[in-house]
């Protein structure tokens, strides 16, 4: 056989093998962010196979890979508060499998489909009805911090027996129904209007107490006045606004100057009296 024939054929087997080698590969990937559980005739295996390069036996084994990395999930559930007001609300929830515990949840539930389906959506939505029914639904607004980390709490709880871990749990949007929200929104305007109705009585109240302070202020500085104004004070008074000019008096014998010696003696008696 001619060197040339031998190459020919040794290519071909070289070829043969690379085509078997592509159709029954050797190998299983893992890539990172995930875990890999090995089946051999269906039986999962008890490795849990990390990221890298794994041999298996073609045909016979069958690497499933399942993702560990965190995934976002977005539920909307329907609840009742403990004063029996229909609640809704919009979840988003952070989940990722337990790298270490992949065997058993794919033995026990599936891929992440079935994580999501059969566990995550139906512990959220009971989760969801068992804390909010401890709450009246003024106190699911006004006490939503506490809400949440009711829900997070029990959530935990719940999801680590199915081998789930919960990162980040956010109550994105929670409402109730349209007639329960125009009775809040109607009660508001109602509270509004009486603190102002009360804002406007007070400053009218004190408003009036001015105006009798001032009168009694005022009162009193007209009795005040009234005692302490005596002849001699009104007449040092009148000096003071003197000009100089004595009063011009016009009568029946004609125009003369008020004598002042006569003003004078007038007020003097005038006191004494």
């Amino acid at each position: 056989m001619k060197i040339k024939d031998i190459t020919y054929i040794s290519g071909k087997i070289v070829l043969f093998i690379l085509l078997l080698a592509i159709f029954f590969n050797p190998f299983a990937i893992v890539n990172a962010g995930e875990r890999g559980v090995m089946m051999r005739f269906g039986e999962v295996q008890p490795q849990i196979l990390k990221a890298g390069i794994h041999p298996i036996i073609p045909i016979i084994d069958i690497v499933k890979k399942l993702s560990v990395r965190v995934q976002k999930q977005e539920i909307s559930a329907e609840a009742s508060s403990k004063d029996l007001q229909n609640v809704f609300t919009d979840v988003a929830l952070n989940w990722h499998i337990l790298p270490e515990e992949v065997k058993a949840i794919f033995e026990e539930i599936g891929d992440e489909t079935a994580v999501i389906d059969r566990i995550i959506n139906p512990a959220v939505e009971e989760v969801l009805k068992a804390v909010m029914a401890q709450y009246t639904a003024e106190e699911i607004i006004t006490k939503r911090e506490e809400v949440k980390g009711g829900v997070d709490v029990l959530l935990n709880s719940r999801l680590a027996n199915y081998h789930v871990a919960v990162d980040d749990i956010s109550l994105v949007h929670v409402h109730f129904s349209r007639r329960f929200s125009d009775a809040v929104e109607a009660k508001q305007i109602a509270e509004q209007e009486a603190k102002r109705a009360d804002f406007i009585a007070l400053k009218a109240i004190k408003e009036a107490e001015a105006k009798v302070n001032l009168a009694k202020g005022e009162t009193e500085a007209y009795r005040l006045l009234r005692e302490n104004l005596t002849p001699e004070i009104l007449q040092r008074q009148a000096l003071e606004k003197w000009n100089g000019n004595l009063p011009l008096i016009v009568g029946k014998e004609g125009q003369k100057f008020w004598d002042l010696n006569q003003f004078l003696q007038e007020s003097d008696r005038r006191s004494r009296n």
